[in-house]
């Protein structure tokens, strides 16, 4: 004799089975978006605006109609390319210091000393408080301290090495000294989501090296914070303009000041395209930051029958 089973969905009070249709729920009003969208055109009326005045601007002369010679005058511009390539050159050695600096660091602090990582923290926002003004001035400084002193030392060579107007390394020191925090702030919150601790231990239990744990564990689960700091650092040190101006050097940003006085609209026009060229890079970097890593197929366990 088979027990009687009870089910809840039954209406015990009448006697009557339940058809097993769901519920009715109240439908919900749907929301307007009619908010959404002012926001959202609004925002774009803001950003845009500019940009076209400043287009209009540059190809609109009075008395002659529309004219390109802003754009096409500008390649062969003095001090174009060689700007350029150098603040690009100058944002690449910033973002490989400013990750070589920060991943190890982080990556230790998260497995083997968790207590310091206030520490850590505490002094990678530091340059937040220190204006590049006051750095600045501490850099050049030292600068100028160095050679008088080390000028028979074999240092002095370093410190001449660090000026070359053809790559300045000390600009690539000083950016990585500003880029810190926002890299600090992007690793953190990867090395947050990521369960670090369980995966260097499974990696360490299959044989897998320290260098292979960090290279093909790590980083591909921090692609995307990776991404991340390299974004805010190359926009950092494509608009950096202080640091560079006084300690005599002429990256991007500098160069479009200095032609800013002498002709108006290839200042704008170079300032447009600078603005085209730092939304290209920024969306490459964060198409790498996005796209998925390739990974072997997981076997999936079937039920026997």
């Amino acid at each position: 004799m088979t027990p009687t089973t009870r089910y809840p969905d039954r209406t015990e009070d009448t006697g009557e089975p339940d058809t097993g249709a769901p519920a009715r729920t109240p439908a919900r009003r749907p929301r307007p978006r009619i908010w959404r969208g002012a926001v959202l055109t609004l925002a774009g009326a803001y950003f845009l605006i500019p940009l076209v005045a400043s287009f209009v601007f540059t190809v609109h002369v009075p008395g002659q109609g529309v004219t390109f010679e802003a754009y096409t005058e500008l390649l062969s511009a003095d001090g174009f390319t060689e700007s350029l390539l150098l603040s690009l050159g100058l944002a690449a050695a910033t973002i490989a210091l400013s990750l070589l600096l920060a991943v190890p660091a982080l990556v230790a602090v998260r497995i083997g000393s968790p207590r310091l990582r206030p520490v850590v923290e505490v002094m990678c926002m530091l340059p937040l408080v220190v204006p590049p003004i006051a750095l600045v001035t501490g850099i050049t400084t030292v600068l100028r301290w160095g050679p008088e002193h080390l000028s028979r030392t074999p240092l002095y060579q370093t410190f001449i090495a660090v000026q070359n107007e053809k790559f300045p390394v000390v600009l690539v020191l000083a950016y990585t000294v500003l880029a810190l925090p926002f890299v600090h702030r992007s690793l953190d919150a990867g090395l947050r989501a990521v369960d670090v601790p369980t995966l260097v231990e499974a990696a360490r239990s299959c044989g897998a090296s320290w260098p292979y744990v960090v290279l093909r564990v790590l980083l591909p689960n921090l692609r995307a914070s990776l991404a991340g700091a390299a974004f805010l650092t190359l926009a950092l040190v494509l608009g950096e303009f202080t640091i560079a101006s006084l300690l005599g050097f002429q990256p991007f940003a500098v160069w479009i000041v200095s032609i800013s006085g002498a002709q108006a609209r290839m200042s704008v026009a170079v300032s447009i395209l600078s603005l085209l060229i730092t939304w290209l890079l920024l969306i490459a970097l964060s198409r790498a930051g996005t796209t998925p890593s390739t990974a072997a197929p997981a076997t999936t366990s079937r039920k026997e029958s």
